[in-house]
């Protein structure tokens, strides 16, 4: 019997959110917004996802009110992709997720460490701060290279992601 193709039939607000942020990309691209890619041209770079998959995942979270699409240029017409307040929220879900990664799938580390600007320390596994007691918002939320990152990879957004970087701040482009 062939797997359905979408959770229609379920009642389930999981259900729903996978019909979403289910897909193998979605939830990269996703990331990648959250560290401050915007340009269509940086995610294809960085994700090295086809031109077709990106440009449908990039218009299904616009769709949904994940990401909004911003005009930077009118002459040659240019578009960026900004979250939303919706697609911030999937900050802790993706932080999460990459966390139970780097402890059960990442033989070389962490790639990526995230620290709390306010104070400094390390944000831990639970996405809270040991030093402050609370969960930093993700803007005071700060981005470092971790012993497993790959110190080889070339792409503009790899090589920006090589020092510390604001969560959320645009990355140079």
């Amino acid at each position: 019997m062939a797997l359905g193709k979408n959770y229609e039939g379920q009642d389930c607000s999981l259900a729903r959110a996978l019909e979403l942020v289910g897909e193998r990309w979605t939830l990269l691209v996703v990331r990648d917004a959250l560290y401050g890619v915007r340009r269509y041209g940086d995610f294809l770079a960085h994700l090295d996802i086809p031109r077709a998959v990106l440009s449908q995942r990039l218009q299904t979270l616009v769709d949904a009110g994940v990401l909004e699409r911003v005009r930077y240029s009118q002459s040659p017409p240019r578009d960026e992709y900004v979250l939303t307040a919706m697609g911030r929220e999937l900050w802790g879900p993706v932080y999460l997720l990459a966390q139970w990664g780097e402890r059960n799938l990442s033989k070389a580390g962490p790639r990526r460490v995230f620290h709390h600007v306010a104070c400094g320390a390390r944000i831990d596994p639970h996405g809270l701060c040991p030093s402050c007691g609370g969960r930093p918002p993700l803007e005071e939320t700060e981005v470092r290279p971790g012993p497993g990152a790959d110190p080889f990879r070339d792409d503009p957004v790899s090589v920006a992601l090589r020092r510390p970087h604001r969560m959320l701040a645009p990355l140079p482009g």
